[in-house]
């Protein structure tokens, strides 16, 4: 069948003093008429405990999924339609995106059938087009480098060479260097004229290729000349750095020619601005195949991007293979109408399910390695752990009444214990793996948005605060987070956290990193407490934000609008004291997946913002320059 057999259309409405009113009308497309149905969908905008639903009934609501009766004796006959509305919503909607993500029926039979859906419609105001988000931008030096270089003193040619080439002498490890550099390329542009050959090719011009000591690591410069470039370099990160810089150069001189052009003459020399560039995807609500992480790695290193934080688990899905507790894959990473995890945000009738092997994971990791990308791995605890619960029930303190708190998105009893000593054995395996796996310094764990309250009405927690001293949620969070500093220091790795990490008394500030998220100011305040900081704030840096006003402009909204300008101007440092920049160690984009149900949302959201986030992680303030990032970004590679 070509379209699925029902199809839902939603609306919403203002209404003054409230979340506003959702309307929902179900078309029978089939031939059959259905009777005794459940109708559920999955959305952002939630129904609130205390709601007025018109002609219907809610059965369940668990987080973003609901599940809707319609009156007792209703049939649908084919081409018949069912209408109800609901007032009393978590928040209001605020754009196009904010209504259904999946939806299906269950018959009385049990079957699940697709229903179909669109975007929310708008009810009683005009529905704006969104505006131009990237304008056509101009260029006053005619040559593609993103990010752009520290420093850049180019002349440019109408001669295009055919392609560039090692010169004769050089030696295996450059070889290799420009095939990986090469290699990069072609999986990215594959319809693309090569920019590199490794043999001498008529036409093309010879890359000396030397390292230097006064040059750091990351740092590289390049010579031009008529007759040949040359490429210095402090280390190997910065020879790959010079040779990307060489094809996007070649690049962006054939693909428009009537911009862009290949240097006659000139230098570039050029530094990152900070050591952590980053960014982070989160794999748990909506999966990406291996193929998917491997390209966007890919792309993370072209734009010269040295650190990928991969968000393994959360509350909807545990994607890492753990052979200590294959539960963890086994019920953690599947979710459907029939199963312990019951669909979220993306989720229709079928059951969706998707991990990592162990394998997977060390050819990643390796593949990152060859780009000079580390991979940063985040199991994301003690809260958002819902399918980790879910998966290994003896992690549940028993005697704890359940739904006796709930998290900002819904999830009841969410958070791993402190007081059960099997929490600790669990992680202590799963850590075990993990640094196996992955070699970074830094393992991720979370540690955000524990809702207050948690665990206050567990015996075993109350039994360990009165024991220990400790008062409230997040004097709990505190303890348990410095038991898993010190298991990771067994363990030779540090502790990296988003910054609610540091609530209750913290940890010890000496060898974690936080990354602060919910403001800019929350960066300085961590850095006052010695902690040393990422800055990734989601009103600049989180890449699932709206990016215009309109209503009809998909994304998510509780930081505010993020245009791509905005991404590209803001200045991470901020208001940092000039004593504490030095515990800034970089920035990172963030892209949450609540609102990437697709390929088409995911580019749309993400390009060109990550590739501001890496011009604004490498470029110097002085050096940036919105229209010719708007010029340049346009030629970027997307997923």
């Amino acid at each position: 069948m070509l379209t699925a057999p029902f199809r839902v259309e939603c609306s919403w409405l203002p209404i003054e003093n409230s979340a506003g009113r959702l309307k929902f009308t179900l078309f029978n497309l089939s031939g059959e008429t259905v009777r005794d149905f459940k109708f559920a969908y999955t959305s952002l905008t939630r129904t609130a405990a205390d709601h007025h639903c018109e002609n219907a009934t809610l059965l369940r609501r668990h987080a973003n999924f609901h599940q809707y009766a319609p009156p007792s004796g209703l049939e649908l006959a084919p081409g018949g339609t069912w209408t109800f509305t609901v007032e009393g919503l978590t928040r209001p909607a605020v754009h196009c995106s904010d209504g259904a993500k999946s939806a299906y029926l269950t018959l009385s039979d049990g079957r699940h059938l697709p229903v179909s859906f669109g975007d929310l419609m708008l009810e009683g105001r005009e529905s704006a087009l969104p505006p131009v988000l990237l304008p056509q931008g101009a260029v006053s030096e005619p040559f593609v480098l993103l990010p752009w270089p520290a420093s850049c003193n180019l002349a440019a040619s109408d001669a295009v060479p055919v392609a560039l080439y090692p010169q004769a002498g050089a030696g295996s490890d450059d070889l290799r260097a420009v095939a990986t550099a090469l290699a990069l390329f072609q999986r990215l542009f594959p319809a693309a004229h090569v920019p590199f050959s490794l043999a001498e090719v008529p036409g093309g011009r010879p890359v000396a290729i030397e390292e230097s000591a006064v040059l750091g690591r990351e740092a590289y410069a390049l010579r031009f000349t008529l007759d040949r470039v040359e490429l210095t370099y402090g280390g190997p990160a910065g020879r790959f750095y010079g040779l990307v810089s060489l094809a996007q150069l070649l690049n962006g001189a054939r693909t428009d020619p009537a911009t862009f052009k290949f240097p006659a003459s000139g230098t570039v020399t050029d530094a990152p601005r900070y050591s952590w560039r980053g960014s982070h995807l989160d794999v748990s609500r909506q999966f990406f195949p291996v193929e998917d992480v491997r390209r966007f790695i890919d792309i993370l290193a072209w734009n010269k991007l040295n650190i990928f934080h991969w968000h393994l688990t959360d509350d909807e899905a545990w994607r890492l293979e753990i052979k200590a507790y294959p539960q963890l894959t086994g019920i953690g990473s599947r979710r459907g109408p029939d199963g312990p995890l019951i669909p979220q945000l993306g989720d229709g009738a079928d059951t969706r399910e998707g991990f990592y092997r162990q394998e997977d994971v060390r050819a990643l990791v390796a593949h990152a390695a060859a780009l000079h990308v580390e991979v940063v791995p985040e199991v994301d605890i003690p809260g958002h752990s819902e399918a980790m619960l879910v998966s290994l029930p003896d992690l549940v303190d028993g005697q704890e009444a359940p739904e006796s708190y709930f998290s900002v998105q819904g999830y009841p009893n969410n958070a791993l214990n402190p007081a059960i000593p099997f929490t600790y054995e669990v992680l202590g395996k799963v850590f075990d793996e993990m640094v196996q796996l992955f070699p970074a310094q830094y393992i991720h764990i979370g540690g955000d948005e524990v809702a207050d309250g948690a665990w206050l009405h567990s015996p075993l927690a109350r039994a360990l605060m009165e024991k220990e001293g400790i008062e409230g949620t997040f004097g709990l969070q505190s303890f348990f987070m410095r038991k898993i500093k010190d298991m990771l220091a067994e363990r030779g790795r540090r502790l990296a956290g988003w910054n609610e990490v540091s609530h209750g008394g913290g940890v010890d500030p000496e060898g974690t990193l936080l990354m602060a998220w919910q403001s800019p100011k929350v960066g300085i305040e961590l850095a006052e407490e010695g902690y040393d900081v990422v800055m990734t704030p989601g009103q600049a840096y989180y890449l699932d934000m709206v990016q215009a006003e309109a209503w009809q402009e998909p994304g998510a909204s509780w930081a505010g609008t993020v245009p791509p300008k905005h991404t590209y101007e803001y200045e991470a440092e901020g208001d940092f004291p000039e004593a504490l920049k030095e515990r800034m160690k970089g920035i990172q984009a963030c892209i949450w997946t609540e609102n990437f149900i697709s390929r088409a949302y995911f580019n749309h959201l993400v390009f060109p913002r990550l590739a501001a986030v890496a011009e604004a992680a490498w470029t110097p303030r002085e050096a940036k320059d919105w229209q010719r990032f708007c010029a340049i970004a346009r030629l970027s590679p997307r997923l």
